[in-house]
């Protein structure tokens, strides 16, 4: 998800929108997701709602399997001003109604204190991640680093996908990966037929190469390596080749080895595959609402299970933090957007958000289903939420 803003829009002041009605789910008239198209980017509103909590119906999945144990998220005192009988009761429902929000969790210190489900999803659903699971694929990569897999995040990433030797990507490392900084030219707009995001699902794979790295190596140069930054789905799907490759094993069976199962979430994952069976590693990883709660508080832990982190000591520090300066008050880490009020966010287009706060001991998750990919007055509202929270959650810190 690439967020559209630049420093004259950030002036803009918006208020949350707020309502005075509430409509119920289009999603309820479709029951079949084999109706749906495999286009998701041309799905109407009604197709969305639906599909987003159908996705590993609608197309080709592999489990990420969960372990026996569970991770307690004990239920915490609800947040008074949002509580059913709170002053601001009616803001939460117009913006949820708004922006077409079918999950919210917020955590804090471990504990639930909102959760809320609309358009039909429910507790016991799973929702697509869009590209939230790109922060997750960057995690995976530095468990690989501290597993031994693979050396260092400096090394080519032609080292471990010989298949892109002679291509752009030849000196390329995996730190340009992670940053999106490897100056090959592509071209992320959901609306256009034309562009790479949308030709990478169509266009015909080379016998005997991966689907990802097949169409990634007909690329051409736009920029020295580390001097662009450019938001690239397509190379987060290479992040994904590069730690099957290196760990010999599949993105999903290495997630749940190192994340699922010992962290203890809920329900078993599932995450899109591609055309040669290989996990989409830039999107589509469906989960419930609370497993991506637990993965938010999961890195808010550093990453830490049984007291033992999973990835190298200073993974994180660097990893959600600004690596690429983008515009005021906002970077890029390791597939982490970054702030400057030192929280950090995994964002998927529609509306797919974990918003981390260290600061607070914070995760606020939302599942939505925006009826574009990307709005900048729906980002707004969503940043205007998040800042009322935290405002009564300061507020509550101030009585106590």
């Amino acid at each position: 998800m690439r967020i559209p803003v630049t420093p004259s829009i950030l002036s803009v002041v918006i208020s949350v929108i707020v309502l005075t009605s509430a409509a119920s789910s289009l999603a309820q008239g479709i029951t079949n997701p084999d109706s749906l198209s495999k286009n998701s980017f041309g799905w109407n509103q009604e197709e969305r709602e639906f599909g987003f909590s159908h996705f590993d119906q609608v197309f080709k999945a592999r489990d990420v399997p969960r372990g026996n144990k569970v991770h307690e998220l004990p239920q915490g005192i609800a947040i008074s001003a949002f509580s059913k009988d709170g002053q601001k009761e009616k803001e939460l429902e117009a913006f949820m109604t708004e922006q077409k929000v079918a999950g919210l969790l917020i955590l804090q210190d471990g504990k639930i204190r909102m959760e809320r489900y609309a358009l039909g999803f429910s507790e016991a659903g799973r929702w697509t991640s869009q590209s939230v699971a790109k922060s997750v694929t960057s995690t995976l990569v530095g468990a690989a680093i501290k597993d031994g897999y693979i050396k260092s995040i400096d090394d080519y990433v032609t080292n471990y996908i010989p298949d892109l030797k002679g291509s752009a990507y030849e000196k390329v490392t995996i730190r340009h990966l992670l940053t999106m900084t490897t100056g090959v030219r592509w071209n992320e707009t959901y609306t256009d037929p034309n562009s790479d995001i949308v030709r990478f699902y169509t266009q015909p794979v080379e016998p005997g190469i991966d689907e990802t790295v097949s169409y990634m190596r007909r690329l051409p140069s736009e920029a020295e390596p580390g001097k662009k930054w450019g938001y690239k789905t397509g190379e987060t799907h290479l992040l994904g080749v590069l730690v099957s490759a290196a760990t010999g094993q599949t993105l999903s069976g290495y997630l749940s080895s190192k994340i699922w199962i010992p962290y203890g979430m809920e329900q078993n994952a599932t995450w899109n595959l591609g055309r040669t069976n290989q996990e989409q590693a830039g999107c589509c990883l469906q989960m419930k609402l609370r497993d991506f709660g637990r993965f938010g508080q999961f890195i808010l832990e550093g990453a830490r299970i049984n007291g033992k982190s999973i990835v190298p000591d200073d993974w994180l520090q660097a990893a959600t933090h600004t690596q690429i300066p983008l515009w005021p008050g906002w970077g890029y880490g390791y597939q982490w957007w970054t702030l400057s009020d030192g929280t950090f966010r995994a964002l998927g287009i529609h509306g797919q958000m974990i918003h981390i706060d260290p600061a607070r001991h914070l995760v606020v998750v939302v599942n939505s289903a925006w009826p574009e990919a990307e709005n900048f007055k729906r980002q707004v509202a969503v940043d205007n939420f998040l800042r009322a929270i935290a405002s009564e959650i300061d507020k509550e810190g101030k009585r106590n």
